[in-house]
Order: structure tokens, then sequence, then C-alpha cells
């Protein structure tokens, strides 16, 4: 057991929601209301109705004559996980693993976190204060294990930290329902006489296992720590993640790019020392408000180069509003991978596909103009000219297949050839004229056939005879014809520009 743990109690979370949607009810009587057994039953009270006597598994039509101006809203059944979900999200600015607890509560793994708010105290203050500030009544614990947090904030009483290793201590004085059992296994135990945890605490497992079952000593271990408890957070936590909470909200963008600094700088360190490299990273930042900005990079081949990593986030920074101010800042690395050190080679100059420096220009010139218009190519082993090549994958990707080196090819292909109208000379001569897009081009120049056969294990179909011909105003255009002359159906396309 090594890990410190806040259960968060929100104990009017759906009146609290209601009453922030209409402000003017947080000074009137008003319920939740559920058709139970046929009849009308209230499921949650706000605190002033509480305050009248009215609570939760009273019928309405009683309540209301306990106070007449008692206003009844219908429950929102799936409201409630939605908004605990909500809450979660905005609660990873205090912890990366927050866990959903329902109906009505929050478990956080603070383990390693307290100490970036000053301590233990003003970490558990500052959670609670932001809660009560967005309106919500709450009431946190924090200890050693998830069970004595959750036990002492529905339960217990100041101090709401508990001290390491005084988990148990506390939890001698809770009644039964702090070990959140089911109702049947607390009604048991109340009748048994047994009203606080302390009287059977150290009775027998046997016999505890006996009497209430697997689930009450389950909970009793996790309780103690004698068990773990596992809390499956609201959104999985990077394995590469550093965190840079703010004593002051952010508002200005030489205070975000500083935080960044700090951030890229602690995890390139990390980086280099394990020889790995990040292929992309995410930039998240908290605002006061609840919102979440974030931008994101991605690197051609691994990198823990923080001044690289830094310029790529550069050009997206501005695009982060900060509002009211960002109060915790994310950098995660999702996608990480190996990373060596390449020995250099004294007689031998710089440049080539394996030039780090390389790799940071197309970085940068991507991460300004896009992924989309910096692309590599690979050969294929097809004869068809649109298939010869492939996407390469990566800088590092290797080819399979040589260059056709014995055929001079276009620098520009067309995706798909496009018609064209030709006059030539049957039956192999090479074009006279061709129109392309309305415009007539004369030729003067013309080299071919070139002959490329149908691959007839992939489809079947015509031959194509290619041509390389220059106009009179000197540009140079790769032409085909599909079939032969004697067949009647041959059509010309052009396929590229040559240069």
């Amino acid at each position: 057991m090594a890990g410190r743990y806040v259960s968060i109690w929100f104990r009017h979370l759906m009146t609290d929601w209601f009453s922030l949607r209409e402000p003017e009810r947080r000074k009137q009587p008003f319920v939740l209301t559920a058709p139970i057994h046929g009849r009308v039953t209230i499921v949650a009270a706000n605190i002033v109705a509480e305050a009248r006597g009215i609570h939760a598994g009273m019928v309405l039509a009683d309540a209301r004559a306990v106070e007449p101006t008692l206003q009844a809203l219908p429950e929102k059944p799936e409201l409630a996980n939605k908004l605990l979900h909500r809450l979660a999200e905005w609660c990873i600015r205090f912890t990366p693993v927050v866990a959903v607890d329902p109906p009505d509560g929050l478990l956080l793994d603070v383990s390693g976190c307290a100490h970036l708010w000053g301590g233990e105290t003003p970490y558990l203050e500052t959670i609670v204060k932001k809660l009560q500030a967005r309106h919500y009544d709450v009431q946190a614990a924090m200890a050693d294990t998830a069970g004595v947090a959750w036990g002492v904030a529905r339960y217990g009483c100041a101090p709401w930290v508990i001290e390491p290793r005084r988990h148990a201590d506390r939890l001698l004085v809770l009644p039964p329902e702090a070990l959140r059992l089911e109702a049947d296994a607390v009604a048991r135990m109340h009748k048994l006489g047994l009203h606080q945890i302390g009287q059977f605490m150290h009775v027998q497992r046997a016999s505890l296992r006996r009497r209430f079952g697997e689930h009450f000593l389950q909970r009793l271990g996790q309780a103690l720590g004698h068990e773990d408890e596992i809390l499956e957070s609201v959104q999985p936590v990077e394995a590469y993640q550093e965190r840079l909470p703010c004593l002051e909200p952010i508002v200005t963008a030489t205070g975000i790019a500083i935080a960044l600094e700090q951030l890229l700088q602690t995890l390139c360190q990390r980086l280099q020392q394990e020889q790995k490299g990040l292929r992309t990273a995410v930039l998240k930042g908290y605002r006061v408000d609840g919102k979440v900005e974030q931008v994101a990079i991605g690197t051609h081949r691994p990198s823990h180069n923080p001044r690289h990593l830094f310029k790529l986030f550069e050009t997206s920074l501005p695009t982060i509003e900060p509002a009211l101010g960002i109060e915790l800042f994310i950098l995660e690395a999702p996608k990480i991978e190996e990373q060596y050190d390449h020995q250099e080679k004294l007689w031998e100059g710089y440049g080539g596909l394996d030039d780090q420096r390389l790799s940071e220009l197309v970085d940068r010139l991507a991460s300004r103009l896009g992924t989309e218009v910096i692309h590599r190519y690979l050969p294929d082993e097809h004869y068809w000219p649109e298939r010869s090549f492939r996407r390469a994958t990566s800088l590092q990707e290797q080819s399979t297949a040589p260059w056709c080196i014995g055929h001079l090819r276009p620098l520009q292909l067309l995706p798909v050839p496009e018609r064209i109208e030709v006059t030539a000379l049957t039956p192999d001569h090479p074009p006279m004229l061709f129109r392309y897009k309305g415009q007539l081009h004369t030729i003067v120049r013309a080299d071919g056939p070139e002959r490329i056969e149908q691959e007839w294990w992939l489809q079947q179909g015509q031959h194509r005879d290619y041509y390389r011909v220059e106009d009179n105003a000197g540009r140079r255009y790769w032409l085909f014809r599909l079939g032969h002359y004697h067949e009647k159906i041959y059509q010309w396309f052009i396929h590229g520009f040559l240069a």
C-alpha cells in the first residue's frame, strides 16, 4: 500500500445541476421525482428542502403537505452519470487518475501530486474550493486507501486529511455503511448491535465470511489496505506525460511558451535517458472556466530534441486561447519509438535520409504547410505506371525493389489519365496534333512507342503505347494510345508532363 487517495462526495449532485441552470432555485425548496411502485416519489432534494424535513424516499404528496411551496421536477436518469464524467474530466487538472464513483462521487489517485500545491491540506482545500466556486455542495477526504477516504467523506468529520498510516484508526469509529456495503449486510450488522467498524474489524475472517459473505471481506480488506483497489480512470494515463500546475493562471503567450519549454525539457530528458524519442505529442491547457485547449505535433522520426520540438509547437501556440487563464499544462507523448544514437563516420560527409537535420526540416515544413504537401515515394513492382510507386510511411522505410531507370519518366504524373483528341498516321506513327482542355498542340518532336502490357493477374484489358512528345511551345508531354489502330476502338490519353 503506497499511495494517497481522495474521495469527493457531491451531496446534492442533481439538484445542484438544476440550480446551475436556473440560479433562482438555490433559495427555493425543490425536489426531483420519479414514479416508483405507482407513486410519485422523491429521489433527490436540495439543501433548502432538506432543511424543512423533506428527503429522498418521501412521497411527493406527503412532502407537499409539509411544504406547500415545494417545487418538483422529473428526474433525468442518465444525467447523473454524464455529469460525473464531465466533473471527472475537469478534475484531471489535479491528478491524471480520476475515476467515476456512482451515484454521486469521484475517486482520485493523488499519489505524488499534493506537493505541487504546497502540501496535502492545501491541495484538498483547493479541490473543494474550486468545486464550491462552481456551485457544487461537496465534501472530500484524503487517506492511504480509497475505502477510508470514501467513508470519511460521507460519514466522518474534520480533519479531512488522514495522516499516512493512520487510516485504520479513523476507520474504528465509522459506521458499517462507510465500508460501501450492500444495504442488507448493513441492516444485518445493525441488528446484531455492530454500529461501529471497530467492533468487528479484528474478528476472525472465517467468522465474518460465514456471516456476511466474501464481498464484505473484500471491502474491509480494501479499506485497510490489505487488498488492492484499481481505479478506472476516465482518460487513459499516457506512459510519457508531464504536468505543470500554475500558482497563478497563465493568460499571456509568453507564459504559455515558458510552460511548454519546461515540459519539453523534462520529457526529453527522460526520453533521452531511456533511448527513446517521440513521434507525436499533445499539449493540453486546462482553463479556469473548465475548458481545455490543446495543440498537437508529429515528427517523421523519433526525436528528443527539445529545441526542435518547441519549434514545431511554436506555429500552433497562437491558437491557444487562455481566456481567464490556464491553471494546468499537460504534455503527453502518445506515440514513442526507440531512438539510438548513431555513430558518425569520420571520412564521410553529411546528408542522406539518415541525417537528423533532414528529418527536422521536413517536420518544420509539415508543421507550417501541412503533412499532405510533403511526400516520399518508393518503387513498387508493377508495370502499370500509376502502380509502379507507392507512398512511403516514413523517411526510414527501405525500398524492397529498385527504381526503373531504363526509361525516361515524367516528373509529374496525373492521378488518372485524361482523354485527349489526337491526329496521327496509322499504324504506329507518333501523334501530329492533340487537343487537351480545349487547346490545340502541334507536335514538333516525338519519341516512341514504348509498349506497356496490361497486368493480366490484376485485370484484363488492352495494352498501352506511350510517346514522349514536344509541342511548338517547347512543352513536353507523355501520351499513350490504348489498344491497336486496327481494333477501331482505341483511345488516346495524356498521362504526365516531362521537364
